[in-house]
């Protein structure tokens, strides 16, 4: 039986979601690569089921003359690698000509990390005398403290936080339980913000989210990376600054500290080490430049 593109995507978005235990945004990412090849497939007159491995490799030239940076053009490749090993699985074609296919080079991206000093004057810049001022001085708290994703963030639960114990529970990609200890700074500045919470009129479904706007909603993305950023241009700090350099200084300046690279692959929810080790790199350009700027040999270089 051939099934229309709907229903096949219908499938697909399904076998992800339920069989592989992805999260909604990456199954919408997964969603939107397929999207892009089906749009190629239809205006170069071919068909999914007889697609060869060239007409895959013109696509992704196609992406490249348009000026899609290598690192999106290896994420979708990833994407539509996935999709032609589902049509594999359920018997729809024959040959992935996906499978050997090599993704674009791309180089070593180390990402931007905040300083601890630079975070500490972030922390204190907030004007207390704004509404929502403490809520965001506690979600600044949480992201460096516990290496959370903007989407574990928004979606924390009030009853997922073990003040005693001092850690917090957390879902994050595929459903995956985590758990990342809390400090007592952090737990401080929610327990204010709490106060403030409980003015709100909370949204039916989210009596249990931790942050909230001023309407009683769970916070958007977007919300996040507006107040870190707004922050950040208050602070000085030219920077290219998302929730995520919050994640990325909580993981750098652990093993700055000498903690474990497994231990920090466990806080950030990693399936991979090899993720977690782009900080060992990061780590190494500390060290670089330490010596460059204070070592004795390096210094008289500088006068």
């Amino acid at each position: 039986m051939i099934l229309t593109e709907r229903d096949l995507m219908k499938k697909y978005l399904s076998y992800l979601k339920l069989e592989r235990g992805l999260s909604q945004n990456t199954v919408e990412g997964y969603r939107n690569d397929v999207y892009k090849l089906l749009l190629y497939i239809g205006t170069e007159n071919l068909t999914r089921e007889i697609l060869q491995k060239v007409d895959i490799q013109q696509f992704i030239c196609g992406l490249q003359d348009i000026g899609i940076h290598p690192r999106s053009q290896a994420r979708i490749l990833s994407g539509l690698k996935s999709f032609y090993k589902f049509l594999c699985l359920e018997d729809y074609i024959g040959v992935n000509p996906v499978e050997s296919i090599e993704g674009p080079k791309i180089g070593l991206h180390l990402p931007e990390i905040l300083s601890v000093e630079e975070i500490n004057r972030i922390v204190a810049s907030f004007d207390m005398s704004l509404p929502e001022s403490q809520r965001n001085k506690a979600i600044i708290e949480v992201l460096y403290g516990c290496g959370l994703r903007v989407s574990e963030l928004i979606n924390l639960k009030m009853s997922q936080i073990y003040e005693t114990e001092e850690f917090i529970t957390v879902e994050g990609k595929g459903n995956k339980q985590r758990f990342v200890p809390i400090s007592e700074v952090a737990l401080a500045e929610i327990r204010k913000y709490k106060k403030d919470r409980e003015l709100l009129n909370v949204k039916k479904g989210d009596e249990d989210i931790l942050f909230l706007n001023r309407r009683g909603s769970r916070l958007s993305r977007v919300m996040i990376f507006y107040v870190i950023r707004n922050q950040c241009e208050i602070c000085g700090i030219h920077k290219k600054i998302s929730p995520h350099t919050l994640r990325h200084s909580f993981a750098t300046h652990l093993l700055e500290g000498g903690a474990n690279l497994r231990a920090i692959q466990q806080m950030l929810g990693h399936e991979s080490i090899t993720t977690t080790e782009i900080y060992v790199h990061l780590d190494k350009e500390f060290i670089k430049s330490e010596i460059l700027n204070h070592h004795p040999r390096n210094m008289k270089f500088r006068t």
